[in-house]
């Protein structure tokens, strides 16, 4: 992530400089996202975005979390056009997204929220994250969400509109050309090489099942010529000394790995790079999620050229062109999961998105965030 160079302590209500430059200032929540930053064009142009204030007693100037932008000490101080929230309000109590919106609303400033999820992943229970959804839904001047399918829920739930954008780019425009080559260069054809099916249990949020979905897995590439399923994992959940140690998972995994079942790879979490060439040497990721809404691990796989098996939980499938298995919270149908592993061997996967592509698609989705923009605050 890009280094934020905000240092503005909510508490304090230092005010920030407004930018001279004659273009909408957005106070987006956060800023220092990846998400975020592939909002704007390509250029630079575009509305300018503050930097995160860095949190008090924040580890790194960097740390965006938790961010300082929803207390309402630091909407009364600072100087910007709109509000745009994204994520990072987990912590905070209904009542503190209340006095976020009555800040708000005292300084004139339109609040626009992208509803990136519609059930948190990191909760177990939906009830916390659907009471902030019942504030700050009802309470936007604009609302935008990624997918057809979450801009029905919102209407069925609240009788709101939002304005459908989709997902940008995740990995570099330079990253995605060179892993296009590197796939030009290896190919694979009849006993070309294996097919490496992966399936990544990271920290275990609460969201992810791998449990149920593991042996299905195991079985249903044990049989595919050329296929090796690939097992990534986080030392903290994976390792006896962590802190999220699942011994039951851990055990599973080990045990298919001493039987040449699956090739486990238990490490720290990865950064940009690594993640990158971690998803490049991958042909298929098989997505272990119970619920969730939207995926931006599904467009870094796009992006890298490595397809996706996705729930049909949450809006994967509305998301983007993959694979879909049957799983949620209640049911894991086995055969279409075998099914879905199956057809990714046969190679019946969408073709990838191109670098130009991607970026024809960035340069409308900033245009389709500038009109919005524009809209609320022409409203206000």
């Amino acid at each position: 992530m890009t280094t934020s160079d905000m240092t503005t302590d909510a508490r304090s209500a230092l005010p920030v400089p407004r930018p001279r430059t004659g273009r909408l200032v957005i106070a987006s929540v956060p800023a220092n996202h990846v998400y975020v930053r592939h909002l704007a064009p390509e250029d630079g142009s575009g509305p300018v975005r503050l930097p995160d204030p860095t949190p008090p007693g924040a580890a790194t100037p960097q740390q965006w979390w938790p961010p300082v932008m929803l207390d309402a000490a630091w909407v009364e101080a600072n100087d910007f056009d709109v509000f745009h929230l994204h994520f990072g309000f987990d912590a905070r109590t209904p009542a503190d997204l209340e006095e976020l919106v009555a800040a708000l609303r005292r300084r004139g400033k339109p609040l626009v929220f992208t509803v990136h999820d519609l059930r948190n992943p990191h909760h177990l229970d939906r009830e916390a994250h659907d009471r902030h959804l019942d504030v700050l839904v009802p309470a936007a001047d604009a609302l935008i969400t990624l997918t057809s399918g979450a801009a029905a829920e919102i209407r069925a739930r609240w009788g709101r509109e939002a304005v459908v954008v989709p997902h940008p780019h995740v990995v570099p425009l330079d990253v995605m050309r060179q892993a296009a080559s590197m796939r030009e260069v290896r190919g694979r054809g009849p006993g070309e090489r294996e097919l490496r099916i992966g399936m990544h249990v990271k920290s275990l949020r609460a969201g992810m099942h791998p449990h149920a979905v593991l042996p299905v897995l195991v079985d249903a590439v044990r049989d595919l010529p050329g296929a090796v399923l690939q097992v990534n994992g986080h030392r903290d959940v994976l390792l006896p000394e962590g802190a999220r140690y699942d011994a039951e998972l851990a055990e599973t995994l080990q045990g298919h790995a001493g039987r040449g079942e699956l090739d486990l790879r238990i490490h720290d979490f990865l950064d940009d790079d690594a993640l990158w060439a971690y998803l490049a040497s991958l042909d298929v990721s098989v997505l272990p999620y119970r619920f969730g809404t939207h995926s931006g691990w599904l467009e870094a796989c796009r992006d890298l050229g490595t397809a996706v098996i996705a729930p049909s939980c949450g809006y994967f499938a509305d998301q983007a062109p993959v694979l879909t298995y049957q799983h949620d919270e209640d049911h894991l149908d086995a055969d279409s999961l075998a099914a879905a592993v199956s057809a990714a061997h046969a190679g019946h996967v969408a073709a990838p998105p191109s670098v130009e592509d991607r970026r024809r698609q960035r340069a409308e989705v900033a245009e389709a965030h500038a009109l919005v923009y524009g809209s609320v605050v022409g409203r206000r």
